[in-house]
Protein backbone atom coordinates (compact mmCIF):
# COMPACT_ATOMS: atom_id res chain seq x y z
CA UNK A 1 0.00 0.00 0.00
CA UNK A 2 2.76 2.39 0.93
CA UNK A 3 4.33 2.21 -2.69
CA UNK A 4 1.16 3.48 -4.23
CA UNK A 5 1.06 7.38 -4.82
CA UNK A 6 -0.49 9.50 -1.58
CA UNK A 7 -3.41 10.80 -4.50
CA UNK A 8 -4.30 6.62 -4.60
CA UNK A 9 -4.89 6.72 -0.52
CA UNK A 10 -7.34 9.70 -1.06
CA UNK A 11 -9.37 8.55 -4.60
CA UNK A 12 -9.24 4.67 -3.69
CA UNK A 13 -13.33 5.09 -2.94
CA UNK A 14 -14.28 7.12 -5.05
CA UNK A 15 -12.22 5.53 -8.73
CA UNK A 16 -13.18 2.04 -7.48
CA UNK A 17 -16.74 2.56 -7.15
CA UNK A 18 -16.28 4.21 -11.04
CA UNK A 19 -14.29 1.05 -11.72
CA UNK A 20 -16.94 -1.35 -10.58
CA UNK A 21 -20.10 0.65 -11.82
CA UNK A 22 -18.08 0.66 -15.31
CA UNK A 23 -17.29 -3.21 -14.90
CA UNK A 24 -20.87 -3.55 -14.97
CA UNK A 25 -21.64 -0.55 -17.80
CA UNK A 26 -19.06 -1.89 -19.95
CA UNK A 27 -19.42 -5.51 -19.96
CA UNK A 28 -23.40 -6.28 -19.88
CA UNK A 29 -24.96 -3.13 -21.94
CA UNK A 30 -24.95 -1.82 -25.02
CA UNK A 31 -26.39 -2.64 -28.35
CA UNK A 32 -28.66 -5.86 -29.28
CA UNK A 33 -26.03 -7.72 -30.66
CA UNK A 34 -23.59 -7.30 -26.68
CA UNK A 35 -26.32 -8.36 -24.98
CA UNK A 36 -26.62 -11.49 -26.76
CA UNK A 37 -23.04 -12.18 -26.96
CA UNK A 38 -23.91 -11.51 -22.32
CA UNK A 39 -25.79 -14.86 -22.56
CA UNK A 40 -24.01 -17.02 -20.18
CA UNK A 41 -22.46 -19.43 -23.17
CA UNK A 42 -20.97 -16.26 -24.89
CA UNK A 43 -19.38 -14.86 -21.15
CA UNK A 44 -16.74 -18.33 -21.19
CA UNK A 45 -14.70 -19.44 -23.89
CA UNK A 46 -16.20 -22.24 -25.44
CA UNK A 47 -12.88 -24.32 -24.49
CA UNK A 48 -13.47 -27.95 -22.89
CA UNK A 49 -10.40 -27.62 -21.44
CA UNK A 50 -10.89 -24.65 -19.30
CA UNK A 51 -14.55 -26.16 -18.35
CA UNK A 52 -13.53 -28.87 -16.79
CA UNK A 53 -11.10 -26.56 -14.59
CA UNK A 54 -13.67 -24.14 -14.05
CA UNK A 55 -15.95 -27.18 -12.65
CA UNK A 56 -13.64 -29.41 -11.28
CA UNK A 57 -11.28 -26.64 -9.50
CA UNK A 58 -11.34 -23.84 -7.64
CA UNK A 59 -11.00 -22.10 -10.89
CA UNK A 60 -8.04 -22.16 -13.20
CA UNK A 61 -4.64 -20.56 -12.28
CA UNK A 62 -1.95 -20.14 -14.79
CA UNK A 63 -0.19 -23.13 -13.89
CA UNK A 64 -3.12 -25.41 -14.22
CA UNK A 65 -3.96 -24.48 -17.81
CA UNK A 66 -0.64 -25.03 -18.72
CA UNK A 67 -0.68 -28.72 -17.16
CA UNK A 68 -4.21 -29.25 -18.24
CA UNK A 69 -2.82 -28.56 -21.80
CA UNK A 70 0.00 -30.15 -22.02
CA UNK A 71 -1.68 -33.65 -20.15
CA UNK A 72 -5.21 -32.90 -21.72
CA UNK A 73 -8.81 -33.89 -20.13
CA UNK A 74 -8.33 -37.54 -19.58
CA UNK A 75 -5.48 -37.35 -18.11
CA UNK A 76 -5.45 -34.30 -16.12
CA UNK A 77 -8.88 -35.86 -14.27
CA UNK A 78 -7.01 -39.09 -14.12
CA UNK A 79 -4.55 -37.90 -11.85
CA UNK A 80 -6.67 -35.46 -9.97
CA UNK A 81 -8.82 -38.84 -9.11
CA UNK A 82 -6.35 -40.18 -7.73
CA UNK A 83 -4.91 -37.08 -4.99
CA UNK A 84 -1.91 -39.43 -3.44
CA UNK A 85 0.33 -39.25 -6.30
CA UNK A 86 0.38 -35.69 -6.59
CA UNK A 87 2.69 -33.55 -4.58
CA UNK A 88 1.20 -30.63 -2.69
CA UNK A 89 4.33 -28.70 -1.49
CA UNK A 90 2.68 -24.81 -1.57
CA UNK A 91 -0.34 -26.23 0.08
CA UNK A 92 1.14 -28.22 2.61
CA UNK A 93 3.61 -25.85 3.84
CA UNK A 94 0.69 -23.39 4.20
CA UNK A 95 -1.08 -25.52 6.48
CA UNK A 96 1.64 -26.51 8.83
CA UNK A 97 1.87 -22.73 9.80
CA UNK A 98 -1.38 -23.89 11.11
CA UNK A 99 -0.43 -26.40 13.57
CA UNK A 100 -3.97 -26.09 15.54
CA UNK A 101 -5.40 -27.03 12.45
CA UNK A 102 -4.30 -30.74 12.00
CA UNK A 103 -4.71 -32.41 15.98
CA UNK A 104 -6.73 -35.26 16.23
CA UNK A 105 -8.78 -35.12 19.39
CA UNK A 106 -6.21 -37.07 21.71
CA UNK A 107 -3.96 -34.14 20.97
CA UNK A 108 -6.53 -31.24 21.72
CA UNK A 109 -7.57 -33.05 24.51
CA UNK A 110 -3.71 -33.29 25.77
CA UNK A 111 -3.10 -29.97 25.12
CA UNK A 112 -6.15 -28.99 27.03
CA UNK A 113 -5.09 -31.23 30.23
CA UNK A 114 -1.63 -29.45 29.96
CA UNK A 115 -2.59 -25.66 29.91
CA UNK A 116 -1.45 -24.84 26.13
CA UNK A 117 -4.79 -24.76 24.83
CA UNK A 118 -8.00 -23.48 26.92
CA UNK A 119 -11.22 -26.32 27.10
CA UNK A 120 -13.60 -24.76 24.50
CA UNK A 121 -11.34 -23.04 22.66
CA UNK A 122 -11.92 -22.17 19.19
CA UNK A 123 -8.60 -22.00 17.92
CA UNK A 124 -8.38 -24.63 16.01
CA UNK A 125 -11.85 -24.50 14.49
CA UNK A 126 -10.63 -21.07 13.42
CA UNK A 127 -6.89 -22.34 12.17
CA UNK A 128 -9.51 -25.40 10.12
CA UNK A 129 -11.28 -22.38 8.20
CA UNK A 130 -8.38 -20.54 7.27
CA UNK A 131 -6.49 -24.07 6.06
CA UNK A 132 -9.42 -24.19 3.73
CA UNK A 133 -8.75 -20.75 2.04
CA UNK A 134 -5.47 -22.36 1.85
CA UNK A 135 -5.73 -25.38 0.29
CA UNK A 136 -8.40 -24.09 -1.95
CA UNK A 137 -6.15 -21.60 -3.67
CA UNK A 138 -2.82 -23.34 -3.90
CA UNK A 139 -3.70 -27.05 -3.78
CA UNK A 140 -2.70 -28.86 -6.51
CA UNK A 141 -5.14 -31.52 -5.71
CA UNK A 142 -7.98 -29.52 -6.56
CA UNK A 143 -10.66 -31.83 -7.55
CA UNK A 144 -9.58 -33.52 -3.92
CA UNK A 145 -10.31 -29.95 -2.09
CA UNK A 146 -13.69 -29.44 -4.07
CA UNK A 147 -15.11 -32.80 -3.02
CA UNK A 148 -13.88 -32.32 0.86
CA UNK A 149 -15.98 -29.25 0.68
CA UNK A 150 -18.54 -30.79 -1.07
CA UNK A 151 -19.22 -33.67 1.57
CA UNK A 152 -18.75 -31.24 4.17
CA UNK A 153 -21.24 -29.08 3.00
CA UNK A 154 -23.68 -32.04 2.58
CA UNK A 155 -22.73 -33.88 5.73
CA UNK A 156 -22.40 -30.13 7.50
CA UNK A 157 -21.40 -29.48 11.31
CA UNK A 158 -20.68 -25.66 11.45
CA UNK A 159 -17.19 -24.79 12.15
CA UNK A 160 -16.84 -23.10 14.19
CA UNK A 161 -19.51 -24.28 16.96
CA UNK A 162 -19.12 -24.51 20.73
CA UNK A 163 -19.93 -28.35 20.86
CA UNK A 164 -17.63 -30.11 18.70
CA UNK A 165 -14.41 -27.78 20.27
CA UNK A 166 -12.41 -30.90 20.30
CA UNK A 167 -13.86 -33.33 17.29
CA UNK A 168 -14.14 -30.69 14.33
CA UNK A 169 -10.89 -30.66 13.46
CA UNK A 170 -10.97 -34.40 12.97
CA UNK A 171 -13.97 -34.75 11.24
CA UNK A 172 -12.35 -32.85 8.49
CA UNK A 173 -9.84 -35.12 8.44
CA UNK A 174 -12.32 -37.75 7.90
CA UNK A 175 -14.29 -36.03 5.17
CA UNK A 176 -10.99 -35.66 3.29
CA UNK A 177 -9.84 -39.48 3.96
CA UNK A 178 -13.32 -40.52 2.08
CA UNK A 179 -14.27 -37.90 0.27
CA UNK A 180 -13.15 -39.55 -3.36
CA UNK A 181 -14.09 -43.12 -1.68
CA UNK A 182 -17.74 -44.80 -1.30
CA UNK A 183 -20.84 -43.08 0.35
CA UNK A 184 -21.38 -46.09 2.09
CA UNK A 185 -17.90 -45.59 3.89
CA UNK A 186 -18.20 -42.08 4.57
CA UNK A 187 -22.01 -42.14 5.77
CA UNK A 188 -21.33 -44.96 8.40
CA UNK A 189 -17.44 -42.57 9.50
CA UNK A 190 -19.93 -39.78 9.69
CA UNK A 191 -22.20 -41.77 11.67
CA UNK A 192 -20.05 -43.04 14.39
CA UNK A 193 -17.89 -39.61 14.58
CA UNK A 194 -17.89 -37.61 17.76
CA UNK A 195 -18.70 -34.49 15.63
CA UNK A 196 -21.87 -35.56 14.21
CA UNK A 197 -22.98 -37.53 17.02
CA UNK A 198 -22.30 -34.15 18.98
CA UNK A 199 -23.67 -31.83 16.38
CA UNK A 200 -27.12 -33.68 16.03
CA UNK A 201 -27.53 -35.08 19.59
CA UNK A 202 -27.31 -38.34 19.20
CA UNK A 203 -24.24 -38.48 21.98
CA UNK A 204 -27.17 -38.07 24.31
CA UNK A 205 -29.78 -40.44 22.68
CA UNK A 206 -30.77 -43.53 25.28
CA UNK A 207 -33.31 -45.96 25.18
CA UNK A 208 -35.02 -44.34 27.63
CA UNK A 209 -35.23 -40.93 25.46
CA UNK A 210 -34.35 -41.50 22.21
CA UNK A 211 -33.20 -38.22 20.55
CA UNK A 212 -34.54 -37.72 16.83
CA UNK A 213 -32.64 -35.31 15.19
CA UNK A 214 -29.52 -37.02 13.60
CA UNK A 215 -32.56 -39.75 12.88
CA UNK A 216 -33.92 -36.91 10.89
CA UNK A 217 -31.21 -35.58 9.08
CA UNK A 218 -29.61 -38.82 8.23
CA UNK A 219 -33.11 -39.63 6.16
CA UNK A 220 -34.07 -35.70 5.01
CA UNK A 221 -30.55 -34.46 4.08
CA UNK A 222 -28.34 -37.39 3.81
CA UNK A 223 -29.70 -40.09 2.33
CA UNK A 224 -33.48 -40.00 0.88
CA UNK A 225 -34.45 -36.73 1.17
CA UNK A 226 -38.04 -36.58 2.08
CA UNK A 227 -39.35 -39.86 1.43
CA UNK A 228 -40.00 -41.21 5.27
CA UNK A 229 -42.45 -40.84 7.03
CA UNK A 230 -42.35 -39.93 11.29
CA UNK A 231 -42.61 -43.66 12.55
CA UNK A 232 -39.49 -43.75 9.90
CA UNK A 233 -37.52 -41.14 12.22
CA UNK A 234 -38.53 -42.98 15.28
CA UNK A 235 -37.37 -45.98 14.18
CA UNK A 236 -33.93 -44.66 13.06
CA UNK A 237 -33.45 -42.89 16.23
CA UNK A 238 -34.39 -46.07 18.43
CA UNK A 239 -31.92 -48.14 16.20
CA UNK A 240 -29.07 -45.48 16.79
CA UNK A 241 -29.49 -44.96 19.99
CA UNK A 242 -26.10 -46.31 21.51
CA UNK A 243 -23.89 -44.28 18.89
CA UNK A 244 -22.64 -42.20 21.21
CA UNK A 245 -19.26 -40.25 22.69
CA UNK A 246 -16.89 -41.22 25.27
CA UNK A 247 -17.19 -38.19 27.90
CA UNK A 248 -13.78 -38.78 29.12
CA UNK A 249 -11.60 -39.27 25.79
CA UNK A 250 -13.76 -37.26 23.61
CA UNK A 251 -14.17 -40.23 21.04
CA UNK A 252 -16.46 -42.63 19.40
CA UNK A 253 -17.67 -45.52 21.23
CA UNK A 254 -20.60 -47.88 21.33
CA UNK A 255 -22.79 -47.84 24.70
CA UNK A 256 -24.36 -51.26 24.66
CA UNK A 257 -26.60 -49.97 27.63
CA UNK A 258 -28.08 -47.50 26.37
CA UNK A 259 -29.48 -49.39 23.02
CA UNK A 260 -33.10 -49.63 22.76
CA UNK A 261 -33.67 -53.48 21.57
CA UNK A 262 -36.67 -54.26 20.18
CA UNK A 263 -38.14 -55.02 16.16
CA UNK A 264 -37.62 -51.67 13.78
CA UNK A 265 -38.68 -51.05 10.61
CA UNK A 266 -37.64 -47.73 8.21
CA UNK A 267 -38.66 -47.01 4.50
CA UNK A 268 -38.04 -50.98 3.45
CA UNK A 269 -35.71 -52.32 5.94
CA UNK A 270 -36.34 -54.39 8.79
CA UNK A 271 -34.32 -55.90 11.79
CA UNK A 272 -35.14 -57.80 14.64
CA UNK A 273 -32.75 -55.61 16.94
CA UNK A 274 -32.75 -58.05 19.46
CA UNK A 275 -29.96 -57.72 21.45
CA UNK A 276 -28.29 -54.46 23.07
CA UNK A 277 -24.72 -56.22 21.91
CA UNK A 278 -26.03 -56.16 18.28
CA UNK A 279 -27.62 -52.69 18.07
CA UNK A 280 -24.15 -50.80 16.57
CA UNK A 281 -24.17 -53.70 13.93
CA UNK A 282 -27.84 -53.67 13.13
CA UNK A 283 -26.88 -49.49 13.00
CA UNK A 284 -24.79 -49.92 10.63
CA UNK A 285 -26.90 -51.99 8.28
CA UNK A 286 -29.08 -49.43 8.19
CA UNK A 287 -27.09 -47.12 7.14
CA UNK A 288 -25.53 -49.42 3.95
CA UNK A 289 -29.02 -49.84 3.44
CA UNK A 290 -29.74 -46.15 3.14
CA UNK A 291 -26.57 -45.55 1.35
CA UNK A 292 -28.00 -47.63 -1.73
CA UNK A 293 -31.34 -46.76 -1.50
CA UNK A 294 -32.52 -45.44 -4.99
CA UNK A 295 -33.78 -42.29 -3.21
CA UNK A 296 -30.45 -41.44 -1.63
CA UNK A 297 -29.01 -42.47 -4.93
CA UNK A 298 -30.72 -39.74 -6.90
CA UNK A 299 -30.42 -37.01 -4.07
CA UNK A 300 -26.89 -37.65 -4.27
CA UNK A 301 -26.09 -37.57 -8.18
CA UNK A 302 -28.29 -34.63 -8.54
CA UNK A 303 -26.48 -32.49 -5.95
CA UNK A 304 -23.32 -33.82 -7.67
CA UNK A 305 -24.79 -32.56 -10.95
CA UNK A 306 -25.87 -29.26 -9.52
CA UNK A 307 -22.82 -28.66 -8.05
CA UNK A 308 -21.15 -29.31 -11.59
CA UNK A 309 -23.35 -29.05 -14.30
CA UNK A 310 -26.28 -26.69 -13.33
CA UNK A 311 -28.56 -25.18 -11.09
CA UNK A 312 -31.52 -27.49 -13.09
CA UNK A 313 -29.15 -30.05 -14.05
CA UNK A 314 -30.82 -32.26 -17.32
CA UNK A 315 -32.62 -35.34 -15.96
CA UNK A 316 -30.85 -37.52 -18.27
CA UNK A 317 -27.59 -37.18 -16.77
CA UNK A 318 -29.20 -37.88 -13.26
CA UNK A 319 -30.85 -41.21 -14.64
CA UNK A 320 -27.81 -42.19 -15.76
CA UNK A 321 -25.46 -41.40 -12.97
CA UNK A 322 -28.09 -43.24 -10.50
CA UNK A 323 -27.19 -46.36 -12.38
CA UNK A 324 -23.27 -45.95 -12.47
CA UNK A 325 -23.39 -45.19 -8.72
CA UNK A 326 -25.51 -48.20 -7.52
CA UNK A 327 -23.71 -50.40 -9.86
CA UNK A 328 -20.55 -49.21 -8.21
CA UNK A 329 -21.83 -49.51 -5.07
CA UNK A 330 -21.83 -46.20 -4.15
CA UNK A 331 -18.31 -45.31 -5.29
CA UNK A 332 -17.67 -41.48 -5.92
CA UNK A 333 -14.89 -41.70 -8.45
CA UNK A 334 -17.13 -43.55 -11.57
CA UNK A 335 -19.83 -40.97 -11.21
CA UNK A 336 -17.78 -38.65 -10.89
CA UNK A 337 -15.78 -39.89 -14.32
CA UNK A 338 -18.97 -40.52 -16.12
CA UNK A 339 -20.57 -37.17 -14.82
CA UNK A 340 -17.02 -34.66 -16.43
CA UNK A 341 -16.87 -37.26 -19.50
CA UNK A 342 -20.81 -36.92 -20.30
CA UNK A 343 -22.37 -34.96 -23.20
CA UNK A 344 -24.47 -32.83 -20.78
CA UNK A 345 -21.26 -31.90 -18.68
CA UNK A 346 -19.93 -30.55 -21.87
CA UNK A 347 -23.03 -28.57 -23.01
CA UNK A 348 -22.95 -27.17 -19.36
CA UNK A 349 -20.49 -24.20 -20.17
CA UNK A 350 -22.27 -20.89 -18.76
CA UNK A 351 -24.94 -22.78 -16.34
CA UNK A 352 -23.17 -22.42 -13.48
CA UNK A 353 -21.76 -19.20 -11.27
CA UNK A 354 -19.41 -19.15 -8.55
CA UNK A 355 -20.33 -18.88 -4.48
CA UNK A 356 -18.29 -16.46 -2.65
CA UNK A 357 -16.13 -18.93 -1.41
CA UNK A 358 -15.29 -19.68 -4.80
CA UNK A 359 -15.45 -16.69 -6.12
CA UNK A 360 -12.59 -15.39 -3.86
CA UNK A 361 -10.49 -18.24 -4.12
CA UNK A 362 -10.91 -18.08 -7.84
CA UNK A 363 -9.36 -14.49 -8.04
CA UNK A 364 -6.38 -15.45 -5.93
CA UNK A 365 -6.09 -18.53 -8.36
CA UNK A 366 -6.12 -16.24 -12.18
CA UNK A 367 -4.20 -14.04 -10.50
CA UNK A 368 -1.12 -16.25 -9.58
CA UNK A 369 -0.26 -14.69 -6.35
CA UNK A 370 1.79 -16.79 -4.66
CA UNK A 371 0.90 -17.05 -0.19
CA UNK A 372 3.21 -14.98 1.97
CA UNK A 373 6.32 -16.13 2.75
CA UNK A 374 5.11 -16.37 6.37
CA UNK A 375 2.66 -15.59 8.92
CA UNK A 376 -0.73 -16.68 8.70
CA UNK A 377 -2.80 -12.85 8.78
CA UNK A 378 -2.83 -13.32 5.03
CA UNK A 379 -5.04 -16.51 5.28
CA UNK A 380 -7.00 -14.77 8.34
CA UNK A 381 -7.55 -11.52 5.99
CA UNK A 382 -8.68 -13.95 3.08
CA UNK A 383 -11.13 -15.57 5.41
CA UNK A 384 -12.76 -12.53 6.70
CA UNK A 385 -13.42 -11.35 3.24
CA UNK A 386 -15.12 -13.90 2.30
CA UNK A 387 -17.23 -14.29 5.54
CA UNK A 388 -18.21 -10.24 4.90
CA UNK A 389 -19.79 -12.14 1.32
CA UNK A 390 -21.83 -14.09 3.23
CA UNK A 391 -19.94 -17.74 2.67
CA UNK A 392 -17.29 -18.57 5.75
CA UNK A 393 -15.69 -21.86 4.80
CA UNK A 394 -17.96 -24.52 6.83
CA UNK A 395 -19.48 -21.35 8.55
CA UNK A 396 -22.89 -22.76 7.63
CA UNK A 397 -25.35 -22.83 10.88
CA UNK A 398 -28.07 -25.23 10.18
CA UNK A 399 -27.43 -28.79 9.43
CA UNK A 400 -28.31 -28.48 5.56
CA UNK A 401 -25.22 -26.85 4.06
CA UNK A 402 -24.58 -24.02 2.06
CA UNK A 403 -26.85 -23.14 -1.04
CA UNK A 404 -25.54 -23.88 -4.50
CA UNK A 405 -28.11 -22.51 -6.72
CA UNK A 406 -27.01 -18.98 -8.01
CA UNK A 407 -30.12 -16.76 -6.63
CA UNK A 408 -29.08 -17.71 -3.32
CA UNK A 409 -26.31 -15.40 -4.24
CA UNK A 410 -27.95 -12.51 -6.36
CA UNK A 411 -27.44 -9.85 -3.73
CA UNK A 412 -26.42 -6.11 -4.60
CA UNK A 413 -24.35 -6.21 -1.18
CA UNK A 414 -23.03 -9.54 -2.14
CA UNK A 415 -21.76 -8.27 -5.71
CA UNK A 416 -20.62 -5.28 -3.57
CA UNK A 417 -18.05 -7.63 -1.18
CA UNK A 418 -17.13 -9.32 -4.37
CA UNK A 419 -15.58 -6.23 -6.36
CA UNK A 420 -14.04 -4.55 -3.15
CA UNK A 421 -12.13 -7.77 -2.95
CA UNK A 422 -11.49 -8.10 -6.44
CA UNK A 423 -9.63 -5.01 -6.17
CA UNK A 424 -8.51 -4.97 -3.00
CA UNK A 425 -6.24 -8.31 -3.61
CA UNK A 426 -5.81 -7.51 -7.67
CA UNK A 427 -3.95 -4.14 -6.39
CA UNK A 428 -2.31 -6.02 -3.09
CA UNK A 429 -4.15 -3.75 -0.80
CA UNK A 430 -5.53 -6.18 1.48
CA UNK A 431 -3.98 -8.77 1.72
CA UNK A 432 -0.50 -7.29 1.35
CA UNK A 433 1.89 -9.42 2.00
CA UNK A 434 0.13 -12.47 -1.19
CA UNK A 435 3.70 -12.94 -3.35
CA UNK A 436 2.77 -10.55 -6.62
CA UNK A 437 4.96 -9.78 -9.16
CA UNK A 438 7.78 -6.88 -9.10
CA UNK A 439 6.38 -5.51 -12.13
CA UNK A 440 2.01 -5.96 -12.26
CA UNK A 441 1.55 -5.47 -15.35
CA UNK A 442 4.72 -7.04 -16.84
CA UNK A 443 3.45 -10.06 -14.67
CA UNK A 444 0.16 -10.20 -15.97
CA UNK A 445 0.93 -9.28 -20.11
CA UNK A 446 4.57 -9.12 -20.82
CA UNK A 447 5.54 -6.82 -22.96
CA UNK A 448 4.03 -3.13 -22.52
CA UNK A 449 1.06 -2.81 -24.97
CA UNK A 450 1.41 -0.52 -27.75
CA UNK A 451 -2.05 0.80 -27.39
CA UNK A 452 -4.88 1.08 -24.28
CA UNK A 453 -6.86 -1.35 -26.78
CA UNK A 454 -4.34 -3.90 -26.64
CA UNK A 455 -3.80 -3.36 -22.82
CA UNK A 456 -7.31 -3.93 -22.57
CA UNK A 457 -7.37 -6.94 -24.96
CA UNK A 458 -4.06 -9.12 -23.20
CA UNK A 459 -5.29 -8.33 -19.54
CA UNK A 460 -8.79 -9.80 -20.29
CA UNK A 461 -7.07 -12.94 -22.11
CA UNK A 462 -4.74 -12.99 -19.45
CA UNK A 463 -7.84 -12.80 -16.56
CA UNK A 464 -10.32 -14.78 -18.48
CA UNK A 465 -9.04 -16.50 -20.90
CA UNK A 466 -11.48 -14.19 -23.60
CA UNK A 467 -11.05 -10.82 -25.49
CA UNK A 468 -13.82 -8.68 -24.95
CA UNK A 469 -15.88 -6.96 -27.85
CA UNK A 470 -14.74 -3.93 -29.31
CA UNK A 471 -17.21 -1.95 -27.44
CA UNK A 472 -16.24 -3.14 -24.00
CA UNK A 473 -12.65 -2.19 -24.99
CA UNK A 474 -13.70 0.74 -25.99
CA UNK A 475 -15.70 1.41 -22.39
CA UNK A 476 -12.88 0.38 -20.62
CA UNK A 477 -10.39 2.35 -22.13
CA UNK A 478 -12.40 5.77 -21.88
CA UNK A 479 -12.23 4.56 -17.63
CA UNK A 480 -8.65 5.75 -18.70
CA UNK A 481 -9.91 9.03 -20.85
CA UNK A 482 -8.47 7.19 -23.75
CA UNK A 483 -9.62 5.19 -26.92
CA UNK A 484 -8.22 1.88 -27.94
CA UNK A 485 -5.86 3.15 -29.89
CA UNK A 486 -4.41 5.87 -27.49
CA UNK A 487 -0.61 4.89 -27.82
CA UNK A 488 0.02 3.67 -23.77
CA UNK A 489 3.95 4.79 -22.49
CA UNK A 490 5.55 3.08 -19.48
CA UNK A 491 4.52 6.29 -17.39
CA UNK A 492 1.27 6.63 -18.02
CA UNK A 493 -1.18 6.01 -14.98
CA UNK A 494 -2.82 2.46 -16.71
CA UNK A 495 0.43 1.14 -17.22
CA UNK A 496 1.42 1.66 -13.10
CA UNK A 497 -0.74 2.34 -10.28
CA UNK A 498 -4.07 2.32 -11.94
CA UNK A 499 -3.17 -0.75 -14.01
CA UNK A 500 -4.97 -2.64 -10.72
CA UNK A 501 -8.29 -1.03 -11.73
CA UNK A 502 -8.39 -2.70 -15.38
CA UNK A 503 -7.80 -6.05 -13.62
CA UNK A 504 -10.76 -5.39 -10.68
CA UNK A 505 -12.98 -4.04 -13.49
CA UNK A 506 -12.62 -7.44 -15.36
CA UNK A 507 -13.06 -9.52 -12.51
CA UNK A 508 -16.13 -7.23 -11.32
CA UNK A 509 -17.31 -8.77 -15.15
CA UNK A 510 -20.05 -10.96 -15.50
CA UNK A 511 -17.81 -13.77 -16.96
CA UNK A 512 -15.87 -13.66 -13.97
CA UNK A 513 -18.60 -15.05 -12.04
CA UNK A 514 -19.45 -18.00 -14.24
CA UNK A 515 -18.46 -21.36 -12.69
Amino acid sequence: MSALPQTTMTRRGVVGGIAAAGAAAALTTGTPAAAAEASPAALVPADPLLHLLRRATFGPSPSSIAEIRRLGAAAWLDRQLNPSAIPDPVADGVVARLPLARLSIAEIRSRVAAGTLKQYSWDPMWQLGWAAVARSIWGERQLLEVMTDFWSNHLNVTCPHGDVWDSRIDYDTMIRRYALGTFADLLKASARHPAMLTYLDNRSSSRDAPNENYGRELLELHTVGLAYTETDVKSAARLLTGLTVDNTTGRYRYDAAAHAVGAVRVLAFQHANTTTAGGEAAALDLLDYLAMHQATARRIVTKLCVRFVADEPPASLITTLIKVYLDNRTAIVPVLRALFTSAEFAASIGAKTRTPMEDLAATVRTLGYGPAATGTKFLESLYWMVRDAGQAPLGWGPPNGYPDVAAAWASPSGLLARWNFHLSIAAGWWPDTLVRPASLLTGMVGALPATYGALVERTALRLAGIVPSAQQITALAEFYGKTPASPLRADDPAAGWMYPYLMGMLLNAPSFAVR
